[in-house]
């Protein structure tokens, strides 16, 4: 059996009133461990499919636990599995074979391992790690800004048959921006200088701040409305003006935060996230508020219930997912003053990448 290293415990990091209690941190990061597979995956849950986005979402938290070898297997995982190209496939079985059940490559899942590699980094202080993950990171980046459109905005994804889906999504080019920040960071650090991505990184920033037309209208996804915030693309008044102006189409108080309006449904994901994005605007106290809201979804395992159909008063699906009680962590963590998370998701010290004089 394999058995995982842990650094320095950080669960101390994990506790906030209304939240999260010791002995509840503790489950939740054992529930998430308990998810993983011994050749470090991290599927939705057991007999599920992986994704490369959320099991990156999951490693971060298991680092912010300091679960650090289990983190590491993760990468591990990503970096054994990436396709020749620098992609990953948008979903893979449950199973020793690691096989694809989504051959078509999203620019959005593929972009996230920059976010997680180097948020290992700060946790671990391992340049042996990151100088074996580079490669990775390199070919993944590349891959992306192959997809890259002249106004600046990222294609969606690359179907089976190689057709590039040039259509970009708002949330997903807002996710890929704080990628390509942590990806120039990681260049820094080595001392390898990007120009190509600090330019890419610029014109993606400039198209999310200021041509809405050159993205899919995905306006009633809360994603849309909160992940420009989330991925440092909007801060100062421009994202308190963003948050404000939906807050009411999408907030439900007491419950959480809609995925899609005006459904009467309300997500675990969607309201961690909504919370971190509010931490980055300053707003703590109402981040915090959020996530104590979003309790009647802890389940007895430590994990969370993806949503709850508050019309019906149901649990909707009924599943418990490793990626929305990684958010959950990691959103505390970002509170609690964990370092890395700090860096990967407040941005003040990744490079902001170049952004145009005009267009």
């Amino acid at each position: 059996m394999t058995t995982f290293s842990r650094g320095p415990g950080s669960t101390e990091r994990l506790v906030l009133p209304g939240v999260l209690t010791a002995e509840q941190a503790a489950r939740t990061v054992e529930a998430i461990a308990a998810e993983q597979r011994e050749d470090g995956a991290i599927p939705w849950f057991r007999g599920h499919h992986l994704d490369p986005w959320d099991h990156v979402e999951a490693a971060m938290a298991l680092d912010a636990a300091g679960e650090r070898g289990r983190a590491g297997a993760a990468y591990r995982w990503l970096a054994e599995h990436q396709n020749p190209d620098g992609s990953w496939y948008a979903a893979y079985a449950d199973g020793d074979a690691a096989a694809p059940t989504d051959r078509s490559r999203e620019t959005n899942f593929v972009a996230y391992v920059a976010v997680g590699v180097w948020h290992h980094y700060l946790s671990t202080g391992d340049d042996a790690f990151l100088d074996r993950m580079w490669p990775t990171v390199f070919a993944a980046v590349e891959f992306v800004l192959r997809l890259q459109q002249p106004g600046g905005q990222i294609g969606w994804k690359r179907d089976e048959d190689g057709t590039d889906v040039t259509d970009a999504l708002l949330t997903g080019c807002s996710s890929i921006h704080q990628a390509l920040r942590c990806a120039l960071a990681i260049a820094e650090h080595r001392e390898e200088p990007q120009p190509d991505w600090e330019l890419a990184a610029g014109l993606l920033a400039h198209a999310i701040r200021s041509h809405p037309e050159r993205f899919l209208d995905k306006n009633r996804y809360s994603m849309d409305w909160y992940y420009p915030v989330l991925g440092g693309a909007l801060t100062g008044p421009a994202a308190k003006e963003r948050i404000e102006e939906g807050w009411d189409r999408f907030v439900v108080p007491g419950l959480g935060v809609r995925c899609v309006s005006p459904n009467p449904w309300v997500t675990g994901g969607e309201s961690c996230e909504l919370a971190m994005a509010l931490w980055v605007m300053g707003e703590s106290d109402r981040a915090v508020e959020i996530l104590q809201w979003i309790q009647h979804l802890r389940a007895d395992s430590g994990l969370y219930w993806t949503g709850y159909v508050f019309d019906d008063d149901a649990v909707w699906p009924e599943e418990q997912t490793a990626w929305t009680a990684g958010s959950l962590l990691l959103a505390v963590a970002a509170l609690g003053g964990h370092e890395a998370t700090v860096a990967v998701f407040g941005g003040e010290l990744l490079p902001t990448g170049l952004e145009p004089n005009c267009c």
